[in-house]
């Protein structure tokens, strides 16, 4: 449901650590800070580095520890190998560390992805977690096929295997979707969640469907999510509906709102109704990038007044030749309606987009 809205702040974070040109060897590496109130501060780091057909991203966090020092939490791995020109592997380790300060292998995720010229795909990953002997056991194993029917017509099947009782994997889910491009840039896509009954039988549990539109720099989105009830009728539950347009000046705006049939403080009806609104406003111009952020949900009060701002977010991304800094501010309403800070996370990158570097003006002394 929040997918559309949390896409906001990654694609913000994803200009803010833009990698250079894609040559045979490249590496960066960006740092977060991060600070929430009545939590302890942590430092987030992410690293790229690659060499041929080889690449391998890492993401670790500490956390300040009693000592005034930050210590390991956890930390990514992800490998990927350009096998072929059809075949990619990739393995993601977690790890963690416990209380004495050793790192132990907690889950390992493998996947190799098989494509073809005419389009069709075929996938399969593989999770196994750590037992308490530090042995791996595979726990899920997802297979999708894709294919494409029509140059704008594409189908992907994916089944989901998960361990029973007997550690044996049997399918537990399975997901159909069907993408069609439309005339004047328009998107639909219908995604059908199936699991099985007590009989093996695979029965239809959620549809979502969505339409993605777009018209030069505007774009519209809605999706619908309908579920079963104990009787198998099928209802909506759930609309998001998103519009993004831009300006001559370069502005961009994105509103997302969400409707529900459940809103906290108000008895269900069966009918949808407004639960969550956010705003987002993106300026660029010869200074910082600036992007402003607002979130509304209705009074948890009084739910009949409508929607009030609940968090103020805001972005504040620098460009210089050493790099690039990020800064992100985070205020929620108390239940007196005053806004107070509750994070601030900070990240440095050592790249910067090249167009930046283009388009930013030098930094002279005044």
């Amino acid at each position: 449901m929040f997918s559309m809205i949390l896409c906001v702040g990654s694609a913000i974070c994803a200009q803010a650590q833009d990698a250079p040109p894609d040559n045979t060897n490249e590496s960066w590496t960006t740092t977060t800070q991060t600070s929430v109130d009545s939590t302890k501060p942590s430092r987030t780091t992410e690293s790229h580095a690659k060499s041929g057909d080889r690449s391998v991203d890492r993401e670790s966090l500490k956390v300040l520890g009693p000592d005034g020092r930050y210590q390991p939490d956890y930390e990514t791995d992800k490998e990927t190998i350009q096998v072929d020109a059809k075949t990619t592997r990739t393995a993601v380790r977690t790890y963690r560390w416990n209380v004495n300060g050793q790192r132990s292998l907690e889950q390992v995720t493998e996947e190799e992805t098989r494509s073809s010229a005419t389009g069709d795909a075929h996938v399969i990953r593989t999770t196994s977690n750590s037992d308490a002997n530090g042995n791996l056991q595979v726990v899920e194993r997802e297979v999708t096929d894709t294919r494409k029917t029509s140059p704008d017509l594409q189908e992907t099947k994916t089944t989901i295997y998960r361990t029973d009782g007997n550690g044996d994997l049997t399918p537990s889910q399975q997901t159909q979707e069907l993408q069609k491009h439309g005339a004047g840039h328009t998107l639909e896509v219908k995604k059908t969640l199936l699991q099985p009954d007590s009989g093996g039988n695979w029965v239809v549990g959620e549809v979502r469907e969505s339409t993605i539109k777009e018209d030069d720099k505007n774009r519209t989105s809605e999706e619908r999510i309908s579920r079963s009830d104990s009787e198998g009728r099928f209802s909506e539950v759930s609309r998001t509906v998103g519009k993004e347009t831009e300006n001559a000046a370069g502005e961009k705006s994105n509103t997302v709102e969400i409707y529900s049939t459940n809103v906290p403080g108000v008895a269900p009806d069966g009918s949808l109704h407004l639960n969550w609104q956010v705003t987002t406003v993106e300026k660029t111009d010869s200074g910082p990038k600036t992007t402003e952020q607002r979130a509304k949900q209705p009074n948890p009060n009084d739910p009949s007044e409508g929607l009030q701002v609940s968090r103020k977010t805001k972005y504040v991304v620098l460009y210089n030749a050493s790099g690039t800094q990020q800064t992100k501010t985070v205020q929620e309403r108390d239940i007196n309606g005053t806004f107070n800070v509750v994070s601030v996370e900070t990240q440095k990158s050592g790249q910067v987009p090249a167009e930046q570097v283009q388009t930013r003006p030098s930094e002279k002394p005044k």
